[in-house]
């Protein structure tokens, strides 16, 4: 079992029983998916940069992502119906504690100028979004190997019904928001 999963199911899950008052053990927000998004502007001009994206984050989550293309074409950016545009994968289960996992404890104090992340980013349904602008923060990623820096979303989906319990679910893994 996944550190993080066995810290929710011990510790986080009882703390937010008793801060909300829930009356179901089932109502307690809990970790839906974790859905990682590269998208790679100049796929356009050379189609082998989704293959190094596609490198870079089957590394960095574990599992091979889905290739995007782009739904319309639009003249001002060169793009055709069908370009490959990035790449996306989805976590679900013990992939996407163990992603978290590195996330928190790994990558995020590996960001330069690091002073912790934005509340605000919460889309007000419990779900939460954020953007790292270097996949070179991982330690799956090897420095020599990059040809260039990428940036990706995470967004982190739960089932918690408002703002407020969903953050208080991200600071039960010890995410960390800026005071």
């Amino acid at each position: 079992m996944a550190r993080l999963k066995q810290h929710y199911e011990e510790t986080v899950k009882k703390a937010l029983q008793e801060k909300f008052g829930y009356k179901n053990v089932m109502e307690v927000p809990r970790l839906d998916k974790i859905v990682i998004n590269m998208a790679v502007g100049k796929a356009v001009q050379d189609s082998k940069k989704v293959t190094a994206a596609v490198g870079d984050l089957t590394k960095i989550a574990g599992q091979k992502p889905v290739v995007v293309r782009a739904r319309k074409s639009v003249a001002n950016f060169k793009l055709r119906e069908g370009m490959p545009i990035g790449c996306k994968v989805t976590l679900r289960r013990e992939r996407m504690y163990e992603f978290l996992d590195r996330l928190v404890t790994m990558a995020l104090p590996r960001v330069r100028d690091f002073r912790g992340v934005s509340d605000a980013s919460f889309d007000g349904r419990g779900n939460y979004a954020l953007g790292i602008k270097e996949q070179i923060v991982f330690p799956e990623i090897n420095y020599d190997d990059v040809d260039e820096t990428r940036g990706m979303d995470v967004i982190i989906c739960t089932t918690a019904k408002t703002n407020e319990e969903a953050k208080e679910l991200l600071a039960g893994f010890d995410m960390p928001f800026r005071k």
